[in-house]
């Protein structure tokens, strides 16, 4: 059965719109991993735009499943991970005035500084996922990187706005998850999945974990965080 990885980011997008101390994303990830959170996701953004570093740094002594720290191939980024140790990188693109992140990472531009990071970051212990699109080239890069594992993007899917665009999508994702899968590739899958588009992964079980966060974030904000992690668990259960 695959894993649920619970994102945490929005709480502390809350917490900074009035720069205040509340809510706190740690107590937030403590209840999701009392629902059955099998992990816990941060992404640390160079503009520290939700995640600070003390959040960070707070999580990896307390979360008792494992932290899962998304962030850009940069210097500074790979510093802090090779302080912190997490127990899992997944390294995924980044700009400043995008709302959330947009897409995977480009393997063919980036493929030099992505092996590179991947490199540093193994050899210290700590495996690494790379977030892509569904796309065999991608896929094969993300493997000759010598990724542990891979996430795929799965937001042009969650927000298609057509039953053909949705289902066309959802093709790429299966025969992504598919190729990978003969690559003995790790697979996790995320971005937009909610109650409703996680369902259509029924039978997929050749995925690991899923990583999700503004779906149960927002759910929480009307239910409480342990409630809204339960059903999205109970709804992974059943596929």
């Amino acid at each position: 059965m695959a894993g649920l990885a619970v994102n945490v980011d929005h709480v502390a997008t809350i917490r900074e719109v009035r720069k205040s101390s509340y809510p706190d994303p740690v107590a937030a990830a403590l209840i999701a991993e009392i629902a059955g959170a099998d992990g816990i996701v941060v992404h640390l953004r160079e503009d520290r735009r939700h995640i600070q570093d003390r959040d960070v740094r707070i999580l990896r002594n307390v979360v008792q499943t494992k932290l899962i720290l998304e962030m850009a191939a940069t210097v500074e980024m790979v510093g802090i991970a090779l302080d912190i140790q997490p127990d899992l990188v997944t390294l995924v693109p980044e700009k400043r005035g995008e709302l959330t992140t947009e897409g995977g990472l480009d393997m063919i531009i980036h493929k030099n500084n992505i092996t590179e990071t991947v490199d540093t970051l193994q050899n210290s212990g700590i495996p690494v996922s790379i977030f892509i699109d569904p796309e065999p080239e991608q896929i094969k890069l993300a493997h000759r990187a010598n990724a542990s594992m891979i996430e795929i993007h799965t937001g042009t899917f969650c927000e298609a706005a057509t039953p053909a665009k949705k289902d066309a999508a959802f093709d790429k994702i299966v025969n992504a998850i598919k190729f990978a899968h003969k690559l003995k590739l790790g697979i996790n899958v995320g971005h937009g999945i909610c109650y409703n588009t996680i369902k259509d992964f029924h039978g997929l079980h050749e995925i690991d974990e899923f990583s999700i966060g503004h779906s149960i974030v927002s759910r929480a904000v009307l239910t409480g965080m342990e409630a809204a992690v339960k059903e999205m668990r109970d709804l992974i259960r059943q596929l």
